[in-house]
């Protein structure tokens, strides 16, 4: 491990005071201190921000819901305010990790959570997001568990969250704050394609703090759930997982958002997906259409074509389940 300072924060102020491109931010620590022991990371400063407050769930003036970037996952999966109006994210953070890294991990934290690739957490290797120019060992090498949608020829990692697919499929808004002030991102821009550049994974600027996400108020007659597919029922990553949120009535679904999470380098959402069911009447057929639209820009590697069936199949089933279908 390389040599830091450590400090602490007393204020938002305090903290953006001491950022910079050689500084991290530590709440959980549950992704940062890893890839400090394996010299994937190697900042100059590490700057604990525990004392912030931004830990806190609030709801907004207009009913949706506020969470604070230091509200830890499980705080989170529990709330009754989530587990009420919003849980499709209580199930995404349940299914996550375990409950001891659940009850450390922080929301903002696992909004930046890094990819899993072998090839990145292992310095002795080529990994364009690690080290830029470099290559991808990936390429031609072990990529069973990576992905199949929004790759590059310089990149093939996955967004390993589950929060943050949930997240997508509910509309959340990032809010950060700078040196040039606060400003707010929805999560569908919030995060990059790897295209020339996979080290740069989100709009994140060096220096920037996330202070919190908003949850839009929940659609009324709405249903949801977190479909996520793994090798073992615990405490492993996805191999694919669907969010579904749809509103059925009349015997249409009026409004359906989908997000999926395992097959893509970020958290993905296809709004041709979204608009192939809006107006439809659920079923069988109408949700292997989706499937089809959903995967029909797969680039599969060399070990994970079963993907593409195996994602289509979780998306089918995700609706199904959402909205009743047998």
């Amino acid at each position: 491990m390389n040599s830091f300072t450590f400090s602490r924060a007393g204020s938002i102020a305090d903290a953006l005071r001491r950022s910079g491109s050689s500084v991290r931010f530590i709440a959980g620590g549950t992704t940062l201190v890893d890839l400090m022991k394996l010299d994937v990371e190697r900042p100059a400063q590490v700057v604990d921000i525990n004392a912030l407050p931004l830990a806190e769930l609030t709801r907004t003036p207009d009913g949706g819901l506020n969470i604070g970037a230091l509200a830890r996952n499980s705080d989170v999966a529990h709330h009754p305010d989530v587990v009420r109006d919003y849980p499709l994210l209580a199930q995404a953070l349940r299914s996550g990790a375990s409950v001891q890294l659940r009850n450390m991990a922080s929301t903002g934290g696992n909004l930046l959570q890094r990819t899993r690739c072998v090839y990145f957490r292992d310095p002795a290797m080529a990994c364009n997001k690690r080290s830029p120019g470099s290559g991808c060992a990936a390429i031609g090498g072990f990529n069973r568990n990576l992905a199949i949608l929004g790759t590059s020829a310089h990149c093939v990692a996955t967004n390993p969250s589950d929060q943050n697919v949930a997240l997508a499929a509910l509309e959340a808004t990032v809010h950060l704050a700078g040196a040039n002030g606060e400003r707010s991102v929805p999560i569908g821009d919030f995060y990059l394609l790897p295209g020339e550049t996979p080290e740069r994974e989100t709009i994140l600027e060096p220096g920037e703090l996330i202070t919190s996400i908003t949850l839009p108020p929940p659609a009324a007659g709405a249903r949801s759930i977190y479909l996520k597919l793994r090798d073992r029922a615990s405490y492993e990553f996805a191999l694919t997982s669907a969010a579904v949120v749809v509103t059925v009535s009349d015997g249409t679904m009026q409004r359906a958002r989908v997000a999926m999470g395992g097959v893509g380098t970020k958290p993905w959402r296809n709004l041709d997906v979204e608009s192939s069911l809006q107006g439809q009447r659920p079923t069988h057929e109408r949700f292997t259409e989706a499937a089809r639209i959903l995967l029909n820009d797969a680039k599969p590697q060399s070990q994970n074509g079963f993907k593409v069936e195996l994602a289509k199949r979780c998306l089918v089933h995700a609706l199904s389940l959402a909205t009743a279908v047998a």
